[in-house]
């Protein structure tokens, strides 16, 4: 019997002016995912790979913050976003 594993994503914002720490914005599985990710190509929104993580982020409540046990993770994550869209924004800037 072949398994199937159906897609999952999980969105996340973060505005440290309202929240502590970044939020689950939106969660889902299957044409959800597909949605999710859609809306986040279209939007040059960077897309982490992480079956594990976002395993644990499927179970976060949308509209809640990530839990504490979960900080160190999506600092990761945070950390290389802001790094890629330093060197974007630098190269966009020397392109002018």
């Amino acid at each position: 019997m072949k398994k199937v594993i159906q897609e999952k994503a999980v969105a996340l914002v973060y505005n440290k002016k309202r929240a502590d720490a970044p939020q689950v914005v939106a969660s889902g599985k299957g044409s959800i995912a597909q949605n999710i990710i859609a809306m986040a190509r279209e939007h040059g929104v960077y897309i982490k790979e992480d079956n594990d993580l976002v395993e644990l982020l499927s179970q976060v409540p949308v509209g809640e913050e990530i839990p504490v046990e979960l900080y160190k993770a999506i600092a990761e994550v945070l950390a290389f976003v802001y790094q890629v869209n330093g060197r974007y924004k630098q190269g966009e800037q020397a392109n002018t």
